[in-house]
């Protein structure tokens, strides 16, 4: 090989590390030079936009990204990250970025709620780093005017249940293309991954921690397989299963949260004096599946909503997750059955502003959030577009998930994505040292998807924490998972062997 063409291959392979591109597929690959302009963009840490972020010690920053990591001399799009600095010059070890879940979560504030959790240890070595990804809150965000919180609705046991489903997702596939035609395939996991080592990279850091829940942890996950050589020390925190990330990963939310509904009904049954829900497990089930049943059949009028049978699963979705939460969701449920009823109620403000959020997301944010979320997880992966597979699965599933199972199983507006996904997803497949915690009750990241992450994360430790929870860390269910990722983040050292914590 000729020097001056080893000199060309090199370059092309350095281009590739830079971008995490892989070497193959270089042809559209920039050069390292050619993201030296975004490297290093001045940038000027101000008050934050929200006001309780400033007043908790939060700063906020805007920088430039490219829109497609192939094309860095093309499209810009503004970053919004946020930054709480160590409390000690002196101890400071680097920085910790972060991400809140989602996809589609907004990640501000995140430094904020960590900081109250951490030990001083770790609020000493680290500036904590937010990030609203991008298309999300303040980072150049999708809007496609959806009329919606979340795609996830009952089909309920009709035809028609089924079609409205069908409706509806093909309607919010059409208004993000129709209003976002030319950038809507860059925002993906790979290119937030990209984001997140601009920012290293900006901020001066030769690595990054990194903390992320729910989504979050396939986005560090995601980032440890493209930049292994870019991580310090990694926490994941509920994680999904790279394997099964997409459509399978929906579906496997079903048996875990009718496994939530039968450990909510132990509760119940045992103050059933209170809410009168059944003094059995079995009777509090069968209340559950009975409200349903009513709901389909009439709506149920409260807090001037009308909640019907294709709604209320996601209202226990919501309500189920924390069994911290238990007496609200109780609470939750007597009102309904009053309201069914036909009784006045008063709708407690956590069932109202749920209500608010299902029904009228517009000003919340939520029905932005989702605009985004579609974004990503349509953008990363593929899903079924026949309408054939999704009532087979439904009525595969409702024998056994009969709450959950015409839910998690229905159609997604990715069944109507205009364009397959601009990269393969990532194989989540190396060693790199992270530790892993895991709820073995977990609701929206099923204890099955983080051995199946842990799996693929083959340098991972895992601490199991036997309750029912979503993001363990900044709950307050275990003490012990709590110190044992201060320890790591402080000192660095992973547990020797896998573990579990008590409640």
């Amino acid at each position: 090989m000729g020097h001056s063409k080893a000199r060309a291959v090199l370059t092309l392979a350095l281009a590739a590390v830079a971008t995490g591109l892989a070497p193959g597929t270089t042809a559209k690959a920039a050069a390292p030079d050619d993201l030296d302009r975004f490297r290093h963009q001045p940038l000027e840490w101000t008050a934050c936009k929200d006001a309780q972020l400033t007043e908790s010690g939060t700063e906020c920053a805007t920088l430039k990204v490219p829109l497609d990591y192939a094309r860095p001399q093309g499209r810009t799009l503004d970053l919004a990250i946020s930054r709480i600095k160590a409390t000690s010059s002196v101890k400071r070890r680097g920085i910790l970025q972060t991400n809140p879940g989602g996809p589609g979560a907004r990640g501000l504030s995140l430094p904020s709620d960590l900081r109250q959790k951490m030990s001083p240890e770790v609020a000493a070595a680290y500036d904590v780093i937010g990030m609203d990804a991008r298309g999300v809150g303040e980072s150049s965000p999708l809007n496609c005017g959806l009329n919606r919180a979340s795609w996830l609705r009952s089909v309920g046991t009709t035809r028609a249940g089924f079609d409205e489903s069908w409706r509806l997702a093909k309607n919010d596939a059409t208004a993000c293309w129709s209003k976002y035609p030319d950038v809507l395939p860059y925002f993906t996991t790979r290119n937030t991954a990209r984001d997140m080592d601009l920012v290293r990279s900006v901020l001066g850091e030769r690595k990054t921690s990194f903390f992320g829940q729910s989504y979050g942890t396939y986005l560090g996950a995601t980032y440890a397989q493209m930049f292994p050589g870019r991580v310090d020390r990694l926490v994941l925190d509920s994680s999904l299963d790279p394997v099964r990330y997409g459509m399978r990963m929906m579906q496997d939310m079903g048996p875990a949260n009718e496994r939530a509904i039968d450990d909510f009904a132990g509760w119940a049954a045992r103050h059933d004096a209170e809410y009168r829900l059944g003094a059995t497990p079995a009777a509090v089930r069968a209340t559950i599946e009975g409200l349903v049943r009513r709901a389909e059949a009439k709506p149920i009028p409260i807090a001037g909503f009308r909640l019907d049978g294709y709604m209320l699963p996601y209202a226990l979705f919501a309500f189920g997750t924390d069994e911290a939460e238990n007496a609200q969701y109780a609470g939750a449920l007597r009102q309904l059955l009053d309201a069914a009823d036909g009784k006045p109620v008063e709708a407690t403000p956590e069932l109202r502003e749920l209500l608010t959020l299902m029904f009228h997301p517009q000003g919340t944010g939520a029905d932005i959030d989702l605009s985004a979320t579609l974004a990503v997880l349509c953008g990363d992966v593929t899903m079924p577009r026949d309408p054939e597979w999704y009532r087979t699965a439904i009525e595969r599933a409702r024998p056994t998930q009969p709450v959950f199972g015409p839910m998690h199983n229905g159609p997604t507006p990715c069944a109507f994505w205009k364009e397959k996904p601009r990269e393969k997803p990532t194989r989540i497949d190396n060693d790199v040292p992270a530790l892993q915690i895991q709820a073995t009750g977990d609701t929206h990241a099923p204890y099955e998807e983080g051995l199946g992450m842990h799996r693929a994360m083959r340098g991972s430790r895992l601490v199991t924490v036997p309750v029912r929870v979503h993001t363990v860390y900044l709950s307050d269910h275990s003490p012990c998972a709590k110190k044992t990722v201060d320890d790591y983040l402080a000192e660095g050292r992973l547990p020797a062997r896998d573990t579990t914590c008590g409640g």
